[in-house]
């Protein structure tokens, strides 16, 4: 099943490498957050701070993603790791003691966001070079979702022991090292070195909005899964709260976690039926449904089983969110297609958390549950209506580079 993934030749070592780069995304939200509410005495600066970092990371993700495109990871994500990694440095040195000035800790978080190395996005894209089966490819990416879950799991957890033993800036400078070594093993791997850039330069204009108009469909989704997901973030706090258990919410989100590993594996080890064009709004509304099951839920337990449903479609529709993708454009933009559902199911995130914050000091919270279970059911109803002009499948059979073989000769990008 999925070792079939990892024997294939240089699949286990340049996914490890790219793991190892994307711990940092664990590490680096909470190390900062901890960092600046030392630094200034202030939760409100430190709120500040992460939301200007955050936008900065997701608003400009398809950007970075473009020159991973264009000038091959080797000449584009080298400089994005080391220059995100010294950004994350400073941050550490200027909130190691209190007293940090607010103005330049905010610059420093917009440049580190600005900077952040897209080794996701990139990352599917090598997938998609190194296996030629389909069958295989959509294992990967489901392996992709759950590594990529268990990092955010245990990113805090690794910073909850870090404060242990040191300040909170630390684990700002160990997220660095994290960036930094990954990186460079990556783009090492003969598969990442094989990468051929694209500079198509009379068609750059064209060939960007060719990308945007076939992500519709997976950009649509993911958003909607992105709002229900950052929805039920703030309104499990809140159910907590509400029972005077606030600190159950990490468990219950835990299950939620959980739950979307479970998931995944399952996602990647059964052969679906029919597209993946038909199956996404399937999985967004399924989501959906459990979300209207967690607005029932009379107590923690049930609400943690309930989470744990709702995980059940998480990393499901994100998979195939990202074959879709995939599948849309050409090799020139694999890159950047991996990047817009990224960045729509942050973009997501952030704004259902905005949204909840504003619905839950005026609503009861099952209703607050039910209308975030709107989200993903009103964008899978939009994805499954076909846009005129707009292919619902294109599969390039023809855009899949067959795996390296051991000892091949793997001219560097």
């Amino acid at each position: 099943m999925y070792a079939a993934v990892l024997r294939t030749p240089y699949a286990l070592r340049t996914f490890a490498a790219a793991l190892l780069g994307r711990m940092s995304y664990g590490t680096a939200p909470l190390s900062l957050m901890l960092a600046a509410t030392s630094a200034t005495g202030s939760y409100a600066v430190a709120g500040t701070v992460m939301a200007v970092f955050g936008a900065a990371s997701v608003v400009l993700s398809p950007l970075r993603a473009l020159l991973i495109d264009r000038y091959g990871p080797g000449r584009a994500l080298t400089p994005m790791a080391l220059l995100y990694a010294a950004l994350l440095t400073a941050l550490a040195v200027v909130t190691w003691r209190p007293g940090t000035p607010v103005p330049l800790l905010a610059v420093l978080a917009l440049c580190a966001g600005a900077a952040t190395p897209p080794l996701g996005p990139t990352m599917r894209a090598v997938w998609s070079g190194l296996l030629s089966d389909r069958r295989l490819l959509q294992r990967a990416y489901s392996l992709d979702g759950v590594a990529e879950e268990l990092l955010f799991v245990t990113g805090p957890l690794v910073v909850g022991l870090l404060v242990l033993i040191a300040p909170a800036a630390f684990g700002l400078a160990v997220s660095a090292g994290l960036v930094v070594v990954g990186t460079l093993v990556f783009v090492a791997s003969p598969p990442v070195r094989a990468v051929v850039p694209h500079r198509a330069e009379g068609r750059r204009v064209a060939a960007r909005a060719h990308v945007v108009r076939r992500l519709w469909r997976p950009v649509v989704v993911t958003f909607g899964v992105g709002l229900a997901l950052g929805a039920v973030d703030l309104l499990v706090l809140a159910f907590a709260e509400e029972r005077g258990i606030a600190e159950a919410a990490a468990w219950i989100l835990a299950a939620l976690s959980a739950g979307s590993a479970v998931g995944g594996l399952l996602n990647g080890a059964v052969d679906p039926r029919g597209s993946d064009g038909s199956r996404l709004p399937l999985l967004a509304c399924g989501l959906a449904a459990a979300l209207c099951g967690a607005a029932l839920a009379p107590g923690l337990v049930t609400l943690a089983l309930a989470a744990a449903c709702v995980g059940l479609f998480v990393a499901p529709a994100l998979a195939t969110a990202y074959l879709l993708a995939n599948e849309a454009v050409d090799p020139a933009h694999r890159t950047q297609a991996g990047a817009w559902v990224n960045t729509a199911v942050n973009a997501g995130a952030s704004g259902g958390t905005a949204g909840a914050g504003v619905l839950v000091g005026h609503l009861p919270l099952p209703v607050c549950f039910v209308l975030a279970a709107a989200a993903p059911a009103a964008a899978a109803l939009m994805s499954a209506r076909p846009r005129r002009g707009v292919p619902t499948r294109a599969v390039r059979q023809d855009a899949v580079a067959p795996a390296p073989e051991e000892g091949a000769d793997i001219a560097k990008a």
